[in-house]
């Protein structure tokens, strides 16, 4: 296809940080293939497909670097708990129910909504493994909306001494082989879906595990993601078990590097900062999720400072209640100005580069998308400014960050492919995954036992209160 992008607000996102007004973008099959006056493109290009932006803000498809795709059907039944108990007495049992029908409702219906949303990117950390064969439906929910991204097959292999239930504790052997007989089924040379690997977190693993990981990805070519630092439980459980934090015992091994995505590093110091620099290890930042989950507030300007590579994440939908990277852009900027009382500690601006850019060389694509530019990949997202909410817009950037709801979004664009237009999910049937979703989610919150946590009693005050 042919399709011309015409007079819209362009944020390119480019080297320069261009931002163009009244600008027209062309894609010619899968790529950007020009940048110019409507009146040039289509003469260059007379049979394209027009689409009039006028009035709207197009910017390069925005970039989740984590979620869990299976929480999507645990939406609001772990509120007000930190993390540990928010596992044990709501995630973690229903994860041991989950089947293949879930995983694949459960992962559509993400999908869909994070194209609605604006995200053309997605990295799924698939951890929970209670039964084989939970992997392969989240790629086949990748490939059947058409969204870019990285499937990364999770794990625990120990844990059961902080209540991590049995079904889910797997044995390296199990975990591995399974995750290397997925990734060479799906991985082909620049595909749109990739499969990589997902060891949960420190205390839920063992040097050896994580050591047999670093090699299976460097054989297979893989990408990495997993959690670090993101609790202060989790920093005193590596200081017991290894007496060194948990980013100092990954760089103590070798396992970080340029394919690692650190995800929420909230509790890094200084000296884990400089690991990370120096590794050039990559930083997921879910701000919506540290603060629902009580988890504190990262150190991203230090972060920035030192030169790390920071993008945005939602984290799952069981702890951020949805996959708005609008939400975690504005959460991201808010959340620093007020901890440092500095308004200027993270702009509008860094919010939009960590939701793009910045998350698309925090998966190591920043050379294919991110950004709109003559070559990359035509992964693109148009958005209205005709809303209330985003309507009277002074400043594009400011608009998006601060004002927008995610909402917005109209049309999205993904390997030059129309996934969405005028609102509506063209790849697959929007009517149909809200079905299987809605009845997947309440058949599996009542056989794993926490259906009464939907109807709660109300509570104006917390549990700990």
């Amino acid at each position: 296809m042919t399709i011309l992008l015409a007079d819209a607000w362009v944020v390119t996102m480019n080297p320069k940080r261009e931002v163009l007004e009244q600008a027209s973008i062309l894609l010619r099959g899968d790529r950007i293939a020009a940048i110019g006056s409507r009146a040039s493109l289509i003469s260059a290009e007379p049979m394209a497909e027009v689409i009039d932006c006028q009035g709207k803000i197009v910017i390069p498809g925005m970039v989740n670097t984590h979620t869990h795709l299976f929480q999507t059907l645990l939406k609001g039944l772990g509120d007000d708990r930190v993390l540990k108990d928010w596992f044990i007495c709501m995630t973690g049992p229903a994860a041991v129910e989950l089947t293949k029908e879930d995983v694949s409702a459960a992962a559509l219906h993400g999908c869909v909504e994070s194209i609605r949303s604006g995200v053309t990117s997605l990295v799924d950390f698939m951890y929970a493994h209670p039964r084989p064969g939970l992997t392969q439906p989240v790629v086949d929910a990748f490939n059947a909306t058409g969204i870019r991204g990285r499937v990364c097959r999770g794990f625990l292999t120990a844990g059961a001494e902080f209540d991590i239930p049995l079904p889910l504790i797997e044995t390296p052997e199990q975990a591995l082989g399974d995750a290397r007989a997925v990734i060479r089924a799906n991985n082909r040379p620049g595909g749109r879906v990739q499969v990589g690997l997902a060891p949960s977190m420190i205390w839920a693993l063992d040097t050896a595990t994580l050591r047999a990981t670093r090699q299976l990805a460097n054989e297979e070519g893989a990408f990495i993601t997993t959690h670090v630092a993101e609790t202060a439980f989790e920093i005193e459980q590596s200081r017991s078990r290894f007496q060194c934090t948990d980013t100092e015992l990954l760089s103590e091994i070798g396992f970080l590097g340029p394919d690692v995505l650190a995800v929420h590093c909230v509790q890094c110091g200084k000296a884990d900062i400089d690991l990370l620099r120096r590794s050039d290890t990559r930083v997921s930042h879910n701000p919506c999720s540290n603060m629902y989950l009580a988890s504190g507030v990262p150190p991203i300007p230090a972060m920035l400072d030192a030169g790390v590579t920071v993008g945005l994440g939602s984290d799952g939908p069981a702890s951020s209640n949805n996959h708005s990277l609008f939400q975690a852009m504005k959460f991201a900027a808010l959340i620093q100005k007020g901890h440092h009382r500095d308004p200027t500690i993270i702009t509008a601006e860094k919010a939009l580069e960590m939701a793009t850019i910045d998350g698309a060389r925090a998966i190591g694509l920043d050379h294919e998308i991110g950004s709109i530019e003559i070559g990359k990949k035509a992964d693109i997202a148009v958005i209205d400014t005709d809303s209330f909410a985003i309507a009277p817009v002074h400043h594009p950037v400011s608009a998006l960050v601060y004002s927008a709801l995610g909402h917005e979004v109209s049309t999205v664009i993904i390997d030059g492919r129309i996934v969405m237009r005028d609102g509506v999910v063209t790849s697959v049937d929007e009517r149909s995954a809200r079905a299987r979703s809605r009845a997947a989610a309440d058949a599996l919150a009542a056989r794993a036992g926490i259906a009464h946590l939907g109807s709660r009693p109300w509570r104006s005050v917390g549990l700990s209160r």
